[in-house]
């Protein structure tokens, strides 16, 4: 393990933090919410150790597969423990715990809080805490690479280590170029965002703050009702498309971009996107229109609920706690599910179920038909058997960690659809689950064990588990000697 240049990395990640505090900081001097000290003294924090760290330099630069594994666990942790700093000195939050579940929930754009009252806080605490998801949301390592010159050409194994799905590739040669046109998409998705929300009625800082939430997929809001507390049709279909478009790969919007529109209405895990969210907002519309009283307002609520789940954002318009249990159930599996691997969304994304999907089928098929030899594809690429095992153990560990999670928390003697709700919400990075956790509830009747277990579902959700498990592989730590055979 290249521990020095872990460590070295970290300091320039922190020092990235660094700067993204003074955007709160500017925020909380224009509101004079008396919050402008407490990002004061988090920005020292978070320099002074960004200098501390970055003054050790590493040997060898070279990253290897263990080392960015490594890095992407400890920079996400480091960044959301020092991101905490904000709550603490505020004095807004009960605990320490508090703090830092809220900040890693913000990174890791989950979007659960421990916050029972919103509105009253001060409004660089909000803007903050709506902040940490849009920094999230296109993952901090892209982020890194995109704005730091100095990242090597073994920097891929950074994007590989936070990257959400399967294989992802580069769309562009170099890899700082890639990061950069996301970046830019991003951002630019990001501000069109804003501006329609603002045409649509919303004041300016409310925009923003719905903007940062939509546009990281987390759904942290300033209103304690979430979105439906605007009461605001136009910004309600505005920000339900976004949240749909969040949920797409960004890949295919760089192929938009070059007018390569073949490729991308040929892309299977979009269409199969566009089919389930089609599908499940048709059932759920009929099986609630009775609550409505009629197609229309159900229809609205419907289309909302599904594209904020599906996406993993986590806002709300209604208390879906109150729907039927067809509906319910519905829900429960786009969380599961969630959107299309890279995107901001989380989930266990389409494109893996597409490919177990295919890869039952072929077993299948050679049951019956013991000759056949046919290979799994999707868009007509060919998915060697390593990256179909790797998928089916993503799905053994996703359930594994779910299972002990759950039982867990459990400990607590919460109702077992709060309790797996509440893991299924931090593992999938959504927020609100069912029953306490539900869209009207939060989790702060959680006790400080279930807070630091569900944070390390939140985290290890995020990074798609095997980054963080890396840190316990004891392996991974041991310094390799090599020896020379004569």
């Amino acid at each position: 393990m290249n521990y020095r240049l872990i460590v070295n990395l970290t300091g320039k990640m922190l020092r990235i933090e660094a700067l993204f505090l003074l955007f709160p900081l500017v925020v909380a001097l224009i509101y004079r919410g008396g919050d402008y000290a407490a990002f004061l003294w988090a920005i020292l924090a978070v320099v002074l150790a960004s200098l501390a760290l970055s003054f050790i330099k590493p040997k060898d630069k070279k990253f290897r597969p263990k080392d960015a594994f490594a890095a992407a666990a400890l920079i996400w942790l480091c960044l959301s423990l020092f991101g905490a700093l904000p709550f603490y000195f505020s004095g807004c939050f009960k605990s320490i715990i508090d703090c830092i579940f809220e900040s890693i929930s913000g990174f890791t754009t989950t979007g659960a809080s421990v916050l029972t009252e919103i509105e009253s806080l001060p409004k660089g605490i909000l803007f903050w805490r709506s902040f940490t998801h849009w920094i999230g949301g296109m993952g901090v390592l892209m982020l890194m690479l995109a704005v730091m010159p100095s990242m090597n050409a073994s920097s891929v194994h950074l994007l590989r280590a936070e990257s959400t799905g399967p294989s992802p590739e580069k769309i562009v040669p170099k890899i700082r170029e890639t990061a950069k046109i996301m970046y830019l998409i991003y951002f630019a998705m990001t501000v069109a965002l804003a501006v329609f929300l603002r045409v649509a009625g919303l004041p300016v800082y409310d925009s923003l703050i719905s903007a940062f939430s939509t546009a990281g997929t987390g759904g942290f809001s300033s209103m304690n009702a979430s979105i439906g507390a605007y009461h605001n049709v136009a910004a309600e279909i505005i920000i339900t498309t976004f949240m749909f478009l969040f949920g797409i790969s960004f890949t295919l919007y760089f192929l938009l971009l070059g007018r390569n529109f073949k490729a991308v209405l040929k892309d299977e895990e979009l269409r199969l996107y566009f089919g389930i969210v089609i599908a499940a907002i048709v059932i759920i519309t009929l099986n609630t229109s009775g609550l409505y009283g009629g197609f229309a307002q159900a229809l609205r609520h419907s289309s909302f609920q599904v594209s904020s789940i599906i996406s993993t954002t986590g806002f709300a318009t209604t208390d879906f706690n109150l729907w039927p249990t067809l509906s319910q159930v519905i829900l429960v599996f786009l969380m599961v599910t969630g959107c299309c691997a890279g995107s901001t969304g989380g989930g266990i994304k389409l494109v893996r179920i597409l490919l177990l999907l295919k890869a039952g089928r072929i077993e299948l098929d050679k049951i019956l038909h013991p000759g056949s030899v046919k290979a799994v594809t999707v868009n007509k690429k060919t998915m060697n058997r390593d990256i179909v095992s790797k998928t089916a153990l993503f799905f053994f560990v996703y359930f594994a960690i779910f299972f002990v999670s759950t039982t867990l928390v459990s400990i607590e003697c919460k109702d077992i659809t709060t309790s797996a709700t509440a893991v299924i919400a931090s593992l999938s990075n959504i927020g609100p689950g069912l029953g306490v956790v539900g869209p009207a509830g939060n989790f702060s009747s959680f006790t400080a064990f279930s807070k630091i277990v569900l944070s390390f579902c939140m985290i290890a959700g995020r990074l798609e588990f095997f980054p963080v498990l890396v840190l316990f592989a004891p392996s991974a730590w041991k310094k390799v000697r090599h020896k020379i055979k004569i």
